[in-house]
């Protein structure tokens, strides 16, 4: 998939050192499940992604620059609910990244294949309370907040809050 600066590529097995380049940053995944400080344990994240593309629950793609073919992130679909024709979006950049715009870009395509490609209707973002920035990063691309989700996780043995978003098929008419 294109995009004007930035291009998606499904994620593979080959893109584990990208991957743990971002996935072991504390600062990229200080308000997220995971973390992986050794490339062995990224592989924990790379058969995740496999196993959502091969059960149909889920597809992630790596975002790359247009000119130079460097990886920026990766963002995609998890917990894909076919009879709902719902799922769940995730996305990170790498930490030099931030603020450059590269989401608004991107998302239009990742909107397209949701809503075209795998029949969604509705997107979903769960964003903990505290991330201000992930939550600016979603309304700038037409995410509705929907309501906090109180003590919904447990993160490092505390009880965090979640914020739920969504985007609907029938948003993309109205933008």
């Amino acid at each position: 998939m294109m995009a004007d600066k930035f291009y998606l590529k499904e994620i593979t097995s080959n893109d584990i050192v990208n991957i743990h380049k971002g996935l072991s940053n504390p600062e990229v995944t200080r308000y997220y499940a995971v973390h992986f400080s050794t490339l062995e344990d990224t592989k924990i994240q790379m058969d995740w992604y496999r196993d959502l593309k091969e059960n149909g629950t889920g597809l992630w793609w790596g975002i790359y620059g247009e000119e130079d073919n460097k990886f920026r992130g990766a963002c995609g679909f998890n917990n894909l609910e076919k009879e709902h024709k719902k799922a769940e979006i995730g996305l990170w950049l790498l930490q030099e990244y931030w603020g450059n715009g590269i989401l608004k870009e991107v998302m239009p395509q990742v909107f397209k294949e949701g809503f075209e490609s795998l029949g969604l209707n509705r997107i979903e973002g769960y964003v903990v309370s505290d991330n201000a920035k992930c939550k600016s990063a979603l309304e700038k691309i037409n995410f509705t907040y929907e309501g906090t989700l109180r003590e919904f996780e447990i993160k490092n043995g505390k009880l965090i809050n979640v914020d739920l978003y969504s985007i609907l098929k029938s948003d993309l008419t109205k933008i």
